[in-house]
């Protein structure tokens, strides 16, 4: 289910930015856009998995995943258009940080606990 959450967060991402720079958003031309980044939360997760032996659920980890979506992803885009802006970088870092990240710290303890009375 987190996995799930995560790929929909990321093609949120994708669906957002197009939609910002008047990009079409057919099916293929989001995918297009959320390959990249998709194929790096997925390394993120192997990466947890392997180094933790568990999936990352928590705040920590879930670092870990943001981080290999923003560069794999990154990495790729400039792999496949010849670069990238710096400021796409900066507004993709927020934003992944925001959804990827997010999710588990409101989900987490420290997420869920309300002011007493």
């Amino acid at each position: 289910m987190a996995f799930a959450l995560d790929v929909v967060l990321v093609v949120v991402f994708a669906v957002i930015g197009r939609s910002s720079h008047d990009e079409g958003l057919s099916p293929g031309g989001v995918l297009a856009t959320a390959s990249p980044f998709l194929l790096g939360a997925a390394v993120g997760w192997l990466v947890v998995r392997a180094r933790r032996g568990s999936w990352p659920l928590e705040v920590g980890p879930g670092i870990t995943v943001w981080f290999s979506t923003l560069v794999i992803g990154m990495l790729l885009r400039v792999v496949v258009l010849g670069s990238v802006a710096w400021a796409f970088v900066a507004v993709a870092a927020v934003v992944l940080a925001v959804l990827l990240v997010g999710w588990r710290f409101l989900a987490s303890p420290r997420g869920t606990r309300r002011a007493g009375p």
